[in-house]
Formats: structure tokens, C-alpha cells, sequence
């Protein structure tokens, strides 16, 4: 949006023009107001581009001739069926854009069979996210596909404690910590009626430097930021996989292995944290040889079916997806949600026929051109 021009209302009926995930990503611009759309968007300019160029600098072999019959998009993780290899990535605060949140959104990934990772900064409570889930596959007579916590430690860890007991009481089947973003830039200001639901009012821990001050180093912020004693000490504090969410380093894949992790999300948090960050997908494969059995997933610049394919054939096991989410549900709610997932899904199974790959462990590197050609 532009000056004081009022967002538009979401859409009731998906209208033919919006067949890709960039075709909403350009309509959802008029559905939000100007700062909430400047800080949905916003990230290191360096790295954004970094996160397509990786995915663009692939080329995709096509294969003609194959058996198709038979053909699925199943994958089994942590002893669940997931229906596609795609989950909506945390995001925080989904009523910023929709008023009913986090709880179109879940609805959303049911009715497409697509996971979901609630946010420790859910705009509503986790248990509300949960039991609509569990709500909504009933009323469509299917199975909830599976639903990841996503932590961010608190500088008190009993609080930390206690969202990860809420998570395992609410039936999540994972948690993810996210690592990556303890320390970061944030100018913006939540609107009033929404709120991190599951925190206490100031629960959000900040550091403002002015000249003469201290501007990182020496403030609670920076003294507080987690360490792999606090992987060690979260694994001890729950049963469900424990996944880290934003490792880029080899070393770090390797080390993480060793506190416990059950998989890592290569990650650079959507381009939102170090300024020349490298993408996920340039960094895949030396985490792999460093994670040795551990399920790689990526988040970061996935835009289309042919991208997850990429992915997959570098060695991901499944994607994440986290700004297109807000952009479906920015335009048409849960129906603009379910439509982003859909599409994913679509281009995925053409992109999957079209390699004469019918299943995604027929998926590998002789799907890509070699990039030396």
C-alpha cells in the first residue's frame, strides 16, 4: 500500500488470475497496511536475491517415457505421513494480516494435507491452533497432517519450559528452536489486538542503543542469547524431535548431531538476520555430509513446485514456505492459504511427471543439469 490508501478486504472468491505464488505475493500489497506490508517483506537485499538466485541458477532434466502409475508426494518423518514435503514455515503474528490468524492458516494446511509450525509468537495460543486442527480434519473426515511447535528460548527458562509442556499437551509432535534470530534488527510496532498470544505483555526482550551507550555487546540481549547448553538442556526437557531451525555451517550441523538434534532446517531465516548470508540451498550439500542420517530441511526463497524439486534433488528431505502463506491468507484467508498450498502441490506433481520421477525417492541429482553445462 502507498500513503494513506486503505487496505483492501480479503477476497471472498479466488479470482482466475491468481494462478502462482508471485501472483499473490503482488495482490497481497493492497490487502495489508504499508507498514505491515514493509515488514513482512523486509530483509537483507544481498540475501534475499541470494535465496532465488540459488533455486534460478538450477536447470531441471526432463525424463520422457516413465510409468507414472502409482505416483505419490508421501513422505514419512518422525513416524508420520506427511501428504507433500511441504509445512507453512513459523511465522509470527498471522492476525497482522487476517483477523482470524494462525487459526485459518492451520485450516488451511489440513484441507491440503500440508504440516504446519505454529510460532512461539502466534498471534493466538497455541492450544487454540492445536484444537482447530484436530477441529477441522474431523469436519473434512481426514487425518491432521502433522503440527510442529516452533520455540524461541526466553530468558527465563522456566518459561520455556512451560511452552514446551503446553506444546506436548496440546498433541505437537515436534519442536522446533529456532536459533537464529535471538539477536537481530526489529523497527516495527505491532498494531493494537495483536499480540505474541502465548507470552506474557513484555515477554519480547529488546535493546535500543543511543550514542555513548552500549549498542549489542555487554546488554541483557546479547548476554542472553542461547547457546548449545541450551540445546543440551531442551533436549532433556522433552520426548518429541527436537529440530534446530537456522544452522548454515557445517560445523554447526555436525555439533548440533551431537546435542541431540533429530533434524535441522537450513535456514538463513528468510533473509531477515546477517546481511550476506549465504541461501539454504548453496549450503545444502556440505550440511549433509556433515549431518550424516539427519532429515535436512530448508527454508528460504521456495517459490514454486520445480524449486522443491531442486531441493529435494540436492538432499532435502522437505521444504518450508513462510512468507507465501501470509500472502494467500493476506488476500483471501483460509481459502487464499489452502490456494497457496495447492499450487505448490500442483507444480510439484507436474514438475515430478514431467522428470518421469513418480515418487520423491526417485528424486536426485540426475534430475539437474550438471552445472557445468
Amino acid at each position: 500500500m502507498v500513503g494513506d490508501v486503505s487496505p483492501l478486504p480479503p477476497l471472498t472468491v479466488i479470482p482466475p488470475d491468481l494462478q502462482t505464488l508471485a501472483d499473490y505475493e503482488r495482490r497481497a500489497e493492497h490487502h495489508v497496511p504499508a507498514a505491515t506490508w514493509a515488514h513482512i517483506q523486509a530483509g537483507s537485499a544481498q540475501t534475499l536475491a541470494r535465496n532465488r538466485a540459488a533455486f534460478e541458477r538450477l536447470a531441471l532434466l526432463p525424463r520422457m517415457l516413465s510409468d507414472l502409475r502409482g505416483g505419490h508426494t508421501r513422505l514419512t518423518l518422525f513416524g508420520l505421513e506427511h501428504q507433500a514435503p511441504i509445512l507453512f514455515a513459523p511465522v509470527a503474528y498471522h492476525r497482522l494480516v487476517h483477523p482470524e490468524g494462525e487459526l485459518a492458516c492451520v485450516r488451511a494446511s489440513v484441507a491440503m494435507g500440508v504440516g504446519m509450525v505454529a510460532s512461539t509468537l502466534s498471534s493466538v495460543p497455541l492450544e487454540a491452533i492445536a484444537e482447530t486442527a484436530r477441529d477441522a480434519a474431523r469436519a473434512l473426515g481426514v487425518a491432521p497432517p502433522p503440527l510442529w511447535f516452533q520455540l524461541y528460548l526466553q530468558e527465563d527458562r522456566a518459561v520455556s519450559a512451560e511452552l514446551v509442556a503446553r506444546a506436548q499437551a496440546a498433541g505437537y509432535e515436534a519442536i522446533v528452536l529456532t536459533v537464529d534470530a535471538s539477536v537481530k534488527t526489529s523497527g516495527f510496532a505491532l498494531p493494537p489486538g495483536v499480540t505474541a498470544a502465548n507470552l506474557q505483555v513484555g515477554a519480547d526482550r529488546r535493546q535500543t542503543s543511543v550514542p555513548g551507550s552500549r549498542i549489542l555487546f555487554g546488554t541483557p540481549l546479547a548476554d542472553g542469547a542461547p547457546t548449545w547448553a541450551d540445546v543440551a538442556w531442551l533436549r532433556a526437557q522433552t520426548r518429541l524431535p527436537v529440530i534446530l531451525k537456522g544452522l548454515l555451517a557445517a560445523d554447526d550441523a555436525r555439533i548440533a548431531v551431537s546435542h541431540g538434534a533429530d533434524a535441522i532446517i537450513v535456514s538463513n531465516h528468510g533473509g531477515r538476520t546477517l546481511d550476506g548470508a549465504p541461501s539454504a540451498l548453496d549450503v545444502l550439500p556440505a550440511m549433509l555430509a556433515a549431518a550424516g542420517a539427519v532429515p535436512l530441511l530448508i527454508d528460504g526463497g521456495v517459490r514454486t513446485g520445480p524449486d522443491i524439486v531442486k531441493a529435494l534433488a540436492l538432499g532435502a528431505t522437505a521444504v518450508l514456505v513462510g512468507r507465501p502463506q501470509l500472502h494467500g491468507l493476506a488476500v483471501a484467508g483460509m481459502a487464499g492459504a489452502a490456494h497457496v498450498a495447492h499450487i505448490l502441490r500442483a507444480e510439484l506433481e507436474l514438475a515430478m511427471a514431467q522428470l518421469g520421477c513418480p515418487t520423491l525417492d526417485r528424486i536426485g541429482p540426475a534430475c539437474l543439469l550438471p552445472r557445468s553445462s
